[in-house]
């Protein structure tokens, strides 16, 4: 199996979650791509996050439809702190033979090399960077260029951090997300208050 990794807080999930991931999925051949929300992203601390159960339940309202994109729960359930290189470890543990691409946007490049364990990381997977429209990424020279595949998709100007102030200030959040999703955020009164730096 050729398998997609795609982690992040998804806080919430949005269309261009959705479309980069059917984009690499598509491009790269992949059986399919696995979205693993974070219990505790380490390179987002800093604000409150909702709760891993509302973030799982969005996330499969989300995908319904699309057997090339799953979700998969070992972070949350593993809760602390996300590392990447642990999630790795345990897919490979569980499906040995399949092949794993660790997708990524491709601003992120630039700060894979402060991740922890990053050369495991590329023993593991091969990391996918993904140009959302923007200027063409540049693989670190501390980066094993074997191990990094380029690829990208349509500018898609949709950020979950835009969806929460919308949410807030009460506008609408059509066509930013599925509309499940959307009416999952109504029903249980997500986003309607100020945020904070946590303490």
């Amino acid at each position: 199996m050729r398998i997609g990794i795609y982690g992040g807080t998804f806080d919430p999930v949005h269309l261009g979650h959705l479309i980069l991931a059917e984009t690499v999925r598509e491009s790269l051949s992949l059986d399919e791509v696995r979205f693993v929300p974070a219990f505790v992203n380490p390179h987002k601390q800093g604000r409150p996050v909702t709760p891993p159960k509302l973030r799982l339940e969005m996330l499969r309202f989300a995908l319904v439809g699309n057997a090339g994109l799953r979700l998969s729960e070992i972070e949350i359930k593993r809760k602390g702190p996300s590392y990447t290189y642990e999630t790795l470890e345990a897919i490979t543990a569980e499906h040995p033979e399949a092949e794993l691409f660790l997708v990524v946007g491709a601003d992120s490049l630039d700060d894979f090399p402060k991740w922890r364990k990053p050369e495991r990381i590329l023993e593991l997977a091969t990391l996918v960077a993904v140009n959302r429209g923007r200027e063409d990424p540049v693989i670190p020279p501390t980066v094993d260029q074997e191990r990094v595949l380029l690829t990208s998709m349509p500018a898609i100007d949709i950020s979950a951090s835009e969806i929460r102030k919308r949410t807030q200030d009460g506008q609408s959040i059509r066509y930013l997300t599925p509309r499940a999703v959307e009416l999952f955020i109504q029903a249980n009164q997500l986003y309607l208050e100020p945020e904070t730096e946590a303490p």
